[in-house]
C-alpha cells in the first residue's frame, strides 16, 4: 500500500477516505451516513489493525537503531516497514480529520464512534525501554514488501 497526501483527492461530503486501495493502487471511498454500518466498523477495524502494525514496527526500528550490530539489510527492510506504516497513518489521520465537522460554537464533533473492544493504549515510549531479546525475534517476522 502506497499512500501519498498530494497524489489523493480529498473525500467529498459524506465520503469517507477507506485505509485500503483499489487492485489498480486507487483510493477507495465509503459514502455513508452513519458510522455504525457493517463497511464502516470494518474500515473502524482495519484502521485499528493498521496502527497496531505500525506500533509494533516502531518498537523493531527502534531497537535496531539502538543496536549497533545489525545489518544493512535489516536497516533497509525495517525502513520500508516503517514508510508504509506511515504512510497507514497518513491514510488513516487524512481520513479521520475529513470527518470532524466544526460546530457554531467551536466544539468539534468526531462521526465515527470507538467500538468497545478498543482500549486505551499503555503509556510506554519503546525508546526508553531496554532492547530485549524478545524484540530482535518480533522484528525477525518484518518480510520484505
Amino acid at each position: 500500500m502506497s499512500y501519498i497526501r498530494d497524489d489523493t483527492p480529498r473525500p467529498g461530503a459524506g465520503l469517507r477516505l477507506l485505509p485500503w486501495e483499489s487492485d489498480t493502487g486507487k483510493p477507495c471511498y465509503l459514502s455513508t451516513d452513519r458510522s455504525d454500518g457493517m463497511l464502516s466498523q470494518l474500515a473502524d477495524r482495519a484502521e485499528e489493525a493498521r496502527l497496531s502494525e505500525g506500533d509494533e514496527i516502531l518498537k523493531c526500528a527502534l531497537a535496531a537503531l539502538s543496536d549497533h550490530r545489525v545489518s544493512k539489510q535489516s536497516l533497509r527492510l525495517i525502513l520500508t516497514a516503517t514508510a508504509t506504516a506511515l504512510a497507514d497513518v497518513l491514510r488513516i489521520a487524512d481520513s479521520r480529520g475529513a470527518r470532524l465537522t466544526e460546530h457554531d460554537d467551536g466544539e468539534i464533533e468526531y462521526f465515527s464512534r470507538a467500538h468497545p473492544s478498543d482500549k486505551e493504549p499503555a503509556v510506554s515510549h519503546p525508546a526508553k525501554e531496554a532492547y530485549r531479546e524478545s524484540d530482535r525475534r518480533s522484528c525477525s517476522r518484518l518480510r520484505p514488501l
